[in-house]
């Protein structure tokens, strides 16, 4: 019997520890995709996500997003754009233009609501796509090197408190096709730049901007949250 009792003990003892060596703090950055994020102690408070959405490491490329579709695919084209009936002319939703409407539509929204954000529905809440505002901080309050980390060629902020942030040179998606990989870096904003194209940070070995592209491409999504 005292057997027994010793041996429900012990098992009670090691159900314990792993429920305590698995709890998270309520302060530490995480969410259910392991979705962590640096300070670079940017004037808005921005907090950057250390990896790509879909990845596991910061050199990881992670998934594909056409804008406004919050899942990712193996065909990016007009054809398989959520918004739109099968041409850039037809679209359905976030649109400015009757000309380029279905029917003559026009909705006038110029950012991702949060049921269309990649980041917002995969990781919470607190999570979204940066603004084009927060993409120009970004590029304004750190200083950015090409680099090669662990083997993935990409661009390396520094911020004035010391921290960093990778971003990969992950390219991005056309059709079925995977290009510019390892050479440049296509990330989106939530933001429309005109009618059906939006605004993208785009880099490479040469220079860092902000471009704007058609948003049914498959393009990479680098989280970002607020310190609250």
């Amino acid at each position: 019997m005292k057997r027994f009792l010793k041996a429900i003990a012990a098992l009670l003892f090691m159900m314990m520890f792993f429920f305590v060596a698995g709890c998270v703090p309520e302060d530490f950055p995480y969410n259910p995709n392991n979705e962590k994020y640096v300070d670079l102690g940017l004037p808005s408070g921005t907090l950057w996500a250390t990896c790509n959405l879909g990845a596991d490491t910061p050199e990881g490329y992670g998934d594909y997003f056409a804008w406004g579709e919050t899942a990712s695919k193996t065909t990016f084209n007009w054809t398989t754009y959520k918004y739109c009936k099968g041409e850039g002319e037809q679209l359905t939703k976030y649109c400015s233009s009757a000309d380029f409407g279905y029917n003559g539509f026009a909705d006038n929204l110029t950012r991702l609501e949060p049921a269309d954000d990649a980041a917002t529905v995969n990781l919470g809440n607190e999570w979204c796509t940066p603004t084009y505002d927060q993409w120009v901080e970004l590029y304004e309050n750190t200083s950015w090197d090409w680099i090669k980390q662990n083997g993935t060629k990409g661009i390396l902020f520094t911020a004035k408190n010391g921290n960093t942030l990778f971003l990969p040179a992950a390219g991005g998606r056309y059709d079925d096709n995977l290009f510019y990989y390892n050479v440049e870096g296509l990330y989106w904003s939530s933001e429309l730049y005109v009618v059906n194209s939006v605004s993208y940070y785009n880099f490479n070995l040469d220079f860092c901007s902000m471009k704007y592209g058609s948003r049914c491409s498959g393009y990479s999504v680098r989280p970002v949250r607020s310190m609250d």
